[in-house]
This record gives structure tokens, C-alpha cells and sequence, in this order.
């Protein structure tokens, strides 16, 4: 690990001028580059105390023993030239997006003689035109299918074609009209490349042309007699809509955009771009990269629009990108933009209408795509296995952890404090076998005694599991008087409560786990072990994970033990902690919303939500009940003298509300009956 201060440029050295920077490692391997308005500023950044550098940016200076750049004039110069580098280095340091599949275009090779549509992936070839990409090849041979009747452009293989050139007899495709068979000289290379050129402009939203063309055509067809004529440009012009409803309207103003959206997490991120040609969707594409540097949205979008057009140019770059958020320096990509388009390219966030709502589409696709791909990380059995095995290499344990439970604290600044506990098992989620707990034992806001607490309280329980089942005669640690968790399986209502079982079956917290983790640092795994300690258990490894820096804490260890970003170990580690992080808060927030909407009303035993609404609707507000006699309470529907009895005990139990102050004067404002009046 090199120190970065042994490779500090000295001071005044570096210019104070747009540029791109290289850093390399000790064996001269590029392994970051980066771009700057002003090098001396950003170059400062990384030479500063290491503590406070983003982890990912301190192990990126502390693997370098170097640091070099380039004077460039304008920042769109410097944006290019970054672009080429990580393209030329294939920096370890820099995120790369890659395809999560090899999306199939529709391609046209105008740089032959004649034609040919075809299915294209891969790189992109000079004098070729391509359109999508597409989901599926099947999408685009049926959208060629439809549309050959119109655009009865070549589709054969340069093998088939010189054969047919050779025997003087077109393919099948020839003989039922769908290919103009320039092949045996039925149409020149002039009409076979307008054709072309017809299908290009077709492809790439100037439809309404062709098809008020069509119809045209078709209405004198039928004013002549030339009914058969007239039936086939009917048909035509139907396959020509068939092939447009393929990718529905989207932009009512016929808009040429791409729409970029990002969704990420600590590691990862995922990138979908939908390309709107004519106000429809032509086609669609995503990637997913590791943040392998400290990144936010905004870099993000950046790298993504250099690594979407940076081999593009002219009407492959569309006059409208949207995205999600814009660059650092928004003119510049702006400007190199128009510079590969060769006209003004607007770069925006899209704000309100139509726009908008495609964007939230585009958004919800990137969550999606960025899911589908942890679940396929994470189903992937030899992968889950490769997981468990790391764990239990780094936590040195003797088999790795079939079974792992973790723990999350969460609270709203010290109010409605709850706990959860989610399992693991061979690497999957168990959601059966979720708990969650209310911290009892105390009030406020102290997360390392909440975890003492929770873990205390799960392992309790299953001590007396395991005496109620007689697998041992007695049990010394269970005679605490410790509460009972309030648990609760699943997803299910936050607030109904497990039956307990009187069958004597092994259930709930008969279990225990080879692992438990909990979300946090040294205090919080310190009182972890402890809680388990104090109940003489002492074959469950226990470890924490740490949020802002990814580090897995053992107890009694000061330092940290620090996985691999590639590990699977940690992956997994960070999927179990993040669960118990969303189980822990969707039941905080129930219960605060809870507690928000109670009533005093709610005390009252036997009154429902029906009455409860009669009553309010009929005095207008639980103050005015609240004054109400129990006459007047009766006169309310479905309401019994003994009812209004409990409903007027329980308002009078209530404690009324502090006086209103004006902040003015500082006199008390009274309410009375009909408002307020000081």
C-alpha cells in the first residue's frame, strides 16, 4: 500500500487549467482517470488526510504510486479525451457499464451496392445504419416481415444472392413479392437503394408520409377499376400500421429523445435508456456496472452518456436527452453532444407532461433490471455456496453458515424504537421465519442497549424452546424476567401477533443460527456477544457490518476485517443486512402511523370504527364530543346510554392539549365553541 504523499506533485506544479489526469500503480498500469476544470483544485482532493476520502477513492490512492495529465483548452476537449482513455486503459478504478445482454439491432448496410436487412449485434460497423436496439430478434424479423410488403428490400446473404445472380432465379422471397429480386435485374441498383432509403425513413419515424402516400394511391386505385391494386395497397397500408402498433405513441409531439434513468445502490448501478424515434419507442437497453468508484447520480449519467455515444455520430445522437440528473458540468457534455450530432443537443431533466411520465417508466425499468440482477446473483447455487465458504474463510469459522440471522435497530429520533430479525438460509431469504420486536425494556434512543435487549430476548426464547422440547433437563439462563418479543412472520400486518403453538413442535425461535450479524459496528457487536455471554451460549459466532465503509467487525478485535468488493462473502453479507435495514423500517414507520392516527376514542372497548365515525361526523370534531353530556351523546345513532357513558369517561381521562400562545403579545389564546378569541 503506497503512501500518497510519496508521489505528491509539489506545490505550483500542477497548471491551473482544464485537463485529464492518469493515475498509475506501481507497475505503470493506468488505474484511474478522471477530467477537471481546474487540475491544481481537483488533484488537491485526493492528496488530502485519508481519512477523509470516500473508502473507494482511498483505495484508489493508496494503489497508485503516480500521477500524471494533460493540459487541455475547453472541458469539451477534456470530457473526449477522458472518454478515450478509459476506453484505451480499461481502467480498474473507473465504472464501466456493461450490457447485460448483446442487444440485437435492425440493420440496413447502405455500404453496398445492394442493401440488405439484416439482424445485427456487436459492434457497429462504418456505412451501416442501424435501429433499436431490440428486447428479442424475433421482434425485428416480424417488423421486417410486415413491413417487406411496402419495402421489398433485399434480405438474403451475399452467398445466396450470388447464387441467384448465377442461375438467373430469385429466392422464394422473389417469387411472393416480398423481395424486389434486384439479384436478376428486376429493378436497377438505383430503385433497389430508394427503397432502401424508403425503409430507412420509415424505420426512423417519418411514417405518416408513406402511409397518406399509400392511401392516396389506394382511393385512385379504386376510382380506376383496379380493384385488385387497390386491394393490395389496402393490405399494404395495414401492414404498415400493424408494424407501427408494434411501439405504441408515447410523445404526442413526434419528439427524437433518448431517456436515461439510473437506479443504484452502495455497489451497484443499473442504467436503462428507452430511444424514442418519431414519439415511439424504437428501442430499449440497460446495463448494470460495479461503483468501483465514489460516484454519485450525476457521474453516473455522465459515464453513461460517454459510453452511449461515444462512437456515434450524427442522427445517432438524438436532439433530446433526457435524464435523471444532470452532469457536473452540463455545457460541456452539452456541447460535446452537438459536436458529435453536428447540431444543438438539448440535455435536461424532464420537468412535467408527457416527458415526465415516461421517465418515472424508464426509472421503474432500471429498479427492475437492477433487481432481476441481484436475484440472479443471488440464485445462482454455486455462487450462494462460493458466499458461504468466504464467510466462513474470514470469520474463521469451522463450517461455513447455513443459517444466518441478523438484527436492525430502527427509530424515528428515539420515538417507536423497533428491532427486526431476518434469516438466511443457504443464501436465500426465509421470510417465514422474520421477526420483529418493540424495544421494551427502556425509553429513547440508544441503539447499542436496543441490540443487548433484542438479542438477549431472541436467544431466551430459544433457550426455553429448548427446554419445553426436553432437550435438556433445566435451564439456569432462562429464568430472567425479560418481555417477550411481539413478533410476527412475514410481511404480514405489522400489528397482529403470532398464535403461540401448543403442539410442541419446534417453531420460531427453535432455530439457532450458526451467524448472526448485526447492522452496525464494534459497540453494537460488543453487545451482541455480550447479551449472548451472559446466557452461556457460546457456539454462535456473532459479527457486524458496518454501513459507510462495508467493514465486517468481530468482537474483541480492533480492527476490522475487510472482504473484497468482488466477494461474494460480502455481497451476501450486505444483502442480509440491507433486508433486516428494510424490515426494521417498514415496521417503525407502521407503527408511527399508527400512533398518528389514534384517537382517544380508540380507549373506549366496543366501539367500533362505524360508531367511532358517527360520532365525530355528528359533533364535528372530538373537542366538541368531549364537551357533549351523555344526553346529547346519545342522540348520536347506535349510540346506548352505557356507551355514552364510557365514550364521556374516556374524553374526561384525556389530557387536554397546552393553551395556544401568541407569539406577540404572549397572551394565552382560549377557544371557545365557535373558534378562538384572545
Amino acid at each position: 500500500m503506497a503512501d500518497p504523499s510519496s508521489y505528491r506533485p509539489k506545490p505550483g506544479q500542477i497548471p491551473d487549467s482544464p485537463g485529464v489526469y492518469k493515475f498509475r500503480d506501481e507497475h505503470r498500469r493506468v488505474i484511474y482517470v478522471g477530467k477537471a476544470k481546474s487540475l491544481r483544485q481537483r488533484l488537491a482532493n485526493y492528496f488530502q488526510d485519508l481519512a477523509g476520502l470516500h473508502p473507494r477513492t482511498r483505495t484508489m490512492v493508496t494503489t497508485a504510486a503516480s500521477v500524471e495529465w494533460t493540459v487541455v483548452t475547453t472541458e469539451v476537449e477534456a470530457l473526449q479525451l477522458e472518454y478515450s482513455w478509459i476506453k484505451e486503459f480499461d481502467p480498474r478504478f473507473n465504472v464501466k457499464y456493461r450490457d447485460d445482454k448483446s442487444y440485437p439491432y435492425l440493420a440496413v448496410t447502405l455500404n453496398e451496392e445492394y442493401p440488405r436487412v439484416q439482424v445485427m449485434r456487436g459492434a457497429k460497423k462504418k456505412g451501416v445504419r442501424y435501429f433499436g436496439p431490440y428486447g428479442h430478434a424475433w421482434a425485428i424479423r416480424e417488423t421486417v416481415d410486415l413491413m417487406l410488403r411496402v419495402f421489398p428490400v433485399r434480405t438474403c446473404s451475399a452467398g445466396v444472392f450470388k447464387n441467384a445472380t448465377r442461375t438467373g432465379r430469385p429466392c422464394l422471397l422473389g417469387y411472393i413479392g416480398k423481395c424486389s429480386a434486384p439479384c436478376v435485374g428486376r429493378v436497377t441498383p438505383e430503385e433497389h437503394r430508394e427503397l432502401a432509403d424508403d425503409f430507412c425513413d420509415f424505420m426512423a419515424g417519418r411514417t405518416g408520409t408513406y402511409i397518406r402516400r399509400l392511401e392516396k394511391d389506394m382511393m385512385a386505385a379504386a376510382e380506376e377499376m383496379e380493384y385488385e391494386r387497390a386491394a393490395r395497397l389496402r393490405d399494404d397500408v395495414e401492414a404498415l400500421k400493424r408494424a407501427m402498433e408494434k411501439s405504441a405513441v408515447v410523445l404526442a409531439d413526434a419528439t427524437d429523445a433518448d431517456l436515461i434513468a439510473v437506479a443504484e445502490d452502495e455497489l451497484e448501478a443499473a442504467v436503462q435508456i428507452f430511444h424514442v424515434r418519431g414519439g415511439r419507442v424504437r428501442g430499449q437497453r440497460g446495463w448494470v456496472t460495479d461503483k468501483v468508484e465514489a460516484v454519485d447520480t450525476s457521474g453516473l449519467v455522465e459515464h453513461a452518456l460517454q459510453q452511449l455515444y461515444g462512437e456515434e455520430t450524427g442522427d445517432s445522437v438524438p436532439k433530446e436527452v433526457l435524464v435523471p440528473a444532470l452532469p457536473e458540468d452540463p455545457e460541456a457534455v452539452s456541447q460535446w453532444l452537438a459536436d458529435r450530432r453536428g447540431s444543438q443537443v438539448s440535455l435536461r431533466i424532464p420537468q412535467r407532461g408527457d416527458k415526465k411520465d415516461l421517465m418515472v417508466t424508464v426509472q421503474r425499468n432500471a429498479q427492475q433490471a437492477l433487481g432481476l440482477h441481484k436475484t440472479k446473483r443471488a440464485s445462482d447455487l454455486t455462487t450462494r455456496s462460493r458466499a458461504l465458504e468466504e464467510i466462513a474463510e474470514a470469520l474463521g469459522l469451522d463450517t461455513a453458515p447455513l443459517r444466518i440471522e441478523c438484527f436492525d435497530i430502527s427509530h424515528l429520533q428515539g420515538d417507536d424504537v423497533v428491532a427486526s430479525m431476518v434469516v438466511f438460509e443457504d443464501g436465500l431469504a426465509r421470510k417465514s421465519e422474520y421477526r420483529r420486536f418493540q424495544i421494551k425494556g427502556f425509553e429513547g434512543q440508544d441503539d447499542v442497549r436496543s441490540m443487548h435487549e433484542v438479542i438477549g430476548r431472541r436467544f431466551r426464547r430459544y433457550l426455553q424452546e429448548k427446554e419445553r422440547t426436553g432437550e435438556w433437563e433445566e435451564s439456569p439462563a432462562v429464568s430472567g424476567a425479560v418481555p417477550a418479543p411481539e413478533t410476527v412472520a412475514g410481511d404480514g400486518d405489522p400489528f397482529d401477533n403470532e398464535p403461540r403453538e401448543d403442539d410442541g413442535r419446534p417453531k420460531r425461535f427453535a432455530y439457532p443460527p450458526q451467524l448472526v450479524v448485526v447492522d452496525g459496528g464494534q459497540p453494537q457487536v460488543a453487545a451482541a456477544k455480550r447479551a449472548l455471554d451472559e446466557l452461556g451460549i457460546d457456539d454462535i459466532a456473532v459479527c457486524g457490518l458496518a454501513k459507510r465503509l462495508e467493514e465486517v467487525w468481530l468482537p474483541d478485535d480492533d480492527d476490522p476485517v475487510v472482504l473484497p468488493r468482488s466477494s461474494e462473502g460480502l455481497y451476501l453479507l450486505q444483502r442480509v443486512r440491507d433486508e433486516a435495514h428494510r424490515f426494521a423500517i417498514t415496521y417503525q414507520r407502521a407503527k408511527r402511523a399508527k400512533r398518528i392516527r389514534s384517537s382517544p376514542l380508540d380507549a373506549v372497548s366496543g366501539l367500533g370504527e362505524t360508531r367511532k365515525q358517527a360520532l365525530i361526523k355528528h359533533f364535528g370534531s372530538v373537542k366538541k364530543l368531549k364537551q357533549a353530556t351523555i344526553d346529547e351523546i346519545c342522540e348520536v345513532p347506535g349510540i346506548g346510554r352505557r356507551t355514552a357513558e364510557s365514550v364521556a369517561v374516556a374524553l374526561a381521562s384525556t389530557t387536554p392539549a397546552a393553551p395556544a400562545v401568541n407569539t406577540a403579545t404572549g397572551e394565552i389564546i382560549e377557544e371557545d365553541d365557535g373558534g378562538s378569541t384572545s
